[in-house]
């Protein structure tokens, strides 16, 4: 079982085995990038620290693995008009291809590094994350490039 680090990183163990949609060159459109969409509920009076967290750590991490090459861009979206019981935020990260367990081990490894924190460190850290936000749901998904 691999260690649980934080949002995006477990993100990626969700991309772990998936199958693009079959492929052939006749075809009219190519496999392209993957996307995650993850809803946060932020707690209420608790919006503006969760959005610092986000500016801090989650953004030193989607960095780090835009650097690596796995990341092509990552979006932090407000929901206009929510309905009940929706997230008030989408955290949206774009990821070059799906990744292999091996390159999941060494991005998660350089995380750790980063924030000088072993697997169990930054599992607490994210239960005390529960004070500013409730995860909602993911959805995973792969573009399809028109030709």
């Amino acid at each position: 079982m691999y260690k649980k680090i934080g949002l995006s990183v477990l993100m990626f163990g969700l991309m772990i085995g998936l199958q693009s949609p079959a492929f052939a060159d006749d075809s009219s459109y190519k496999p392209g990038t993957v996307w995650n969409f993850s809803t946060i509920k932020t707690e209420p009076g608790q919006f503006e620290n969760y959005l610092d967290w986000l500016d801090d750590k989650w953004k030193k991490e989607q960095e780090l693995m835009k650097k690596e090459g796995y990341v092509v861009s990552y979006h932090v979206l407000n929901v206009n008009n929510a309905r009940e019981g929706e997230g008030d935020l989408i955290l949206a990260v774009e990821y070059r291809d799906y990744l292999t367990n091996a390159q999941r081990e060494a991005i998660q490894k350089k995380v750790e590094a980063m924030f000088a924190a072993d697997s169990h460190k930054m599992e607490a850290q994210s239960g005390d994350r529960k004070v500013m936000r409730k995860l909602g749901g993911s959805m995973e998904l792969q573009e399809l490039t028109l030709k």
